[in-house]
């Protein structure tokens, strides 16, 4: 004889719990699968030996990160730094628009 208080209710059996799981694994992977870059950075990719402008920045941003493994500067200057290399990259290789069309 079955006593209905004795019945076991659907969130209590084990399918039950195997589906959570299975819903927290899903969800996990979901996460990882949008945080992908984060998680894994791709990789850098190489200095374009064509681009004048790219090796110029390339050679200096060399230079800035030397200076901050000896300790000259932090990483905050760092930044700055590579910020005003690329700045002066640009003015002195181009790479910019050039000048304005002549009107016809």
């Amino acid at each position: 004889m079955a006593d209905s208080s004795q019945e076991v209710s659907f969130l209590d059996r084990p399918i039950a719990r195997f589906c959570a799981v299975g819903v927290a694994l899903l969800m996990a992977a979901a996460l990882a699968f949008m945080h992908r870059d984060d998680l894994f950075p791709p990789e850098q990719a190489a200095v374009d030996a064509t681009d004048p402008v790219a090796r110029c920045f390339a050679e200096r941003a060399a230079d800035i990160e030397k200076m901050v493994s000896e300790g000259t500067i932090n990483a905050q200057q760092a930044a700055l730094f590579k910020g005003r290399a690329e700045a002066l990259c640009q003015a002195q290789l181009g790479g910019g628009s050039g000048p304005p069309p002549p009107p016809q």
